[in-house]
């Protein structure tokens, strides 16, 4: 029954939109626990004073729902129709990843993953919970250990058949489902991700420093940003993509069969961005990852990027938020003005 009901699952989930899907046991990766408090005894989770508060539930998924027996993880491609990096010469303009350049991610696997839980729980009594990166649930270990995709050198999950542009999402279930076999690292001897990294994010193969990724400096970094570090931003002020985008698996990436991951952002004009004040930035990124960093957070990204530009145009809309009512925003722009 068992076996029959995973194979049904898997056509569901693939109906569904997911990309891929493999299952595991909550207690497959009992190296994570370590793993993780070596990470943030070394201070290098950062600001993300979260990760260090609810380790014990991170590092032990058992421990999340004692009543789980399996954890089904899901794969959705979002892979962009084009590659990222060129846009990184347009310097007066912003560089946003591509994970955020349609809706929120969220919202959208979240839903994929309730409509297949509830599908799951019409075919046999059972209960579930669902997670899309928000709860304390190290999803990366777990694909891994499910056999979806393997943590590269650059600490994302990619996979064979994916590259690895997708995301990740878990239904733990109370249902005894059979297992897949673990993914080993394919990785090799590449160090393409290692080498195009622009701050110096990783100490080692397989290891991230956050507090020198521009994805968390952007996104989860409050306050100004290290002036040492400001200039390896170049005009990138929502994530960073660099890392995946050179990874050489991706040339079997599968296109987002969601329209809702399709770009509707783009690549802005940093002069039409850095005027944004904060109703107008929720009007423009409504329904959008990135409005959850705020107005103060992105201008202050955006105005770092106005700095690198070199843009000597860009000078005046810099000092215009000088004396913004954020100091950080403020602090800023009197870099960027300077710079220019």
């Amino acid at each position: 029954m068992t076996d029959a009901l995973k194979s049904l699952l898997l056509a569901r989930a693939l109906k569904e939109g997911f990309s891929a899907m493999r299952i595991t046991a909550p207690d497959a990766i009992p190296q994570a626990s370590a793993r993780l408090a070596e990470f943030v005894a070394e201070g290098r989770h950062g600001q993300m004073g979260w990760m260090a508060e609810r380790m014990a539930w991170r590092g032990d998924p058992s421990a999340l729902w004692p009543e789980a027996r399996s954890v089904i993880m899901l794969a959705e491609s979002y892979a962009p129709k084009e590659n990222p990096l060129p846009l990184l010469q347009k310097r007066d303009h912003g560089v946003i990843s591509a994970y955020a350049q349609g809706k929120d991610y969220h919202d959208l696997v979240k839903k994929r993953l309730k409509r297949l839980g509830r599908w799951l729980i019409d075919q046999t009594p059972c209960e579930i919970k669902v997670f899309v990166d928000t709860a304390p649930v190290m999803e990366k270990p777990l694909a891994q250990a499910a056999g979806l995709g393997w943590q590269g050198k650059h600490t994302n999950v990619l996979s064979r058949d994916l590259g690895n542009w997708f995301f990740l999402g878990a239904i733990f279930t109370t249902l005894d489902l059979p297992t897949d076999a673990a993914e080993i690292s394919h990785c090799g001897s590449c160090t393409a991700c290692l080498d195009i990294c622009p701050t110096g994010a990783f100490p080692a193969p397989y290891q991230l420093d956050a507090r020198r990724c521009i994805s968390y400096l952007t996104i989860e970094h409050s306050g100004p940003v290290d002036e040492d570090l400001r200039g390896l931003m170049g005009n990138r002020i929502y994530g960073c993509d660099d890392c995946l985008a050179v990874c050489p698996w991706n040339k079997f990436a599968v296109a987002a069969r969601d329209i809702g991951y399709e770009a509707r952002h783009g690549a802005p004009p940093l002069a039409e961005l850095v005027t944004l004040d904060d109703a107008a930035f929720r009007t423009r990124f409504s329904g959008s990852p990135i409005k959850r960093i705020g107005r103060n957070r992105f201008v202050r990204n955006v105005l770092y990027a106005v700095g690198n530009s070199g843009d000597p145009g860009l000078r005046q809309v810099a000092q215009a938020l000088s004396e913004d009512p954020d100091a950080t925003v403020a602090d800023a722009a009197r870099w960027a003005a300077t710079r220019l």
